[in-house]
């Protein structure tokens, strides 16, 4: 069963994700954004996340991806993922996230959600590369 994703950050950056996976991938992601702006009502978003995690089945698993730990994006997925689990739903949330992240949750769906938020996790740290030329010799 494929994993769901969404991306719940600070706007303009999950549309920003979503247009760099589009230019890499050459195809719209399979992929639901939502960009929070500095005034929206937390729980107005908060109830926007869960009206999309409605619309799939219990059983089908879900990653949400987020910018920073802690930020108002985090606050309102972390609240949306409370409740979704207790609703029963197969639902991961991870933060830190760059294009690495976004690009490896959309190319490397695994059956176990767990092992897909764990690849996704990996992705980001491999991603994070010192390119500094070597000294002179």
């Amino acid at each position: 069963m494929k994993t769901r994703l969404a991306l719940v950050m600070h706007q303009p950056l999950g549309s920003a994700f979503t247009a760099c996976a589009q230019h890499v991938l050459g195809r719209v992601p399979d992929l639901q954004v939502f960009d929070i702006v500095p005034d929206a009502p937390p729980q107005e978003q908060t109830d926007r996340v869960l009206d999309w995690v409605h619309q799939g089945q219990p059983e089908e698993p879900i990653l949400i991806l987020c910018d920073l730990y802690g930020a108002t994006p985090f606050n309102i997925a972390a609240q949306a993922l409370r409740q979704a689990l207790e609703e029963g739903y197969i639902i991961h949330l991870l933060t830190g996230t760059n294009a690495c992240m976004v690009l490896k949750a959309l190319t490397d769906q695994q059956e176990n959600p767990e092992s897909l938020s764990e690849r996704v996790r990996q992705g980001a740290l491999r991603g994070i590369v010192n390119a500094d030329p070597p000294p002179d010799c």
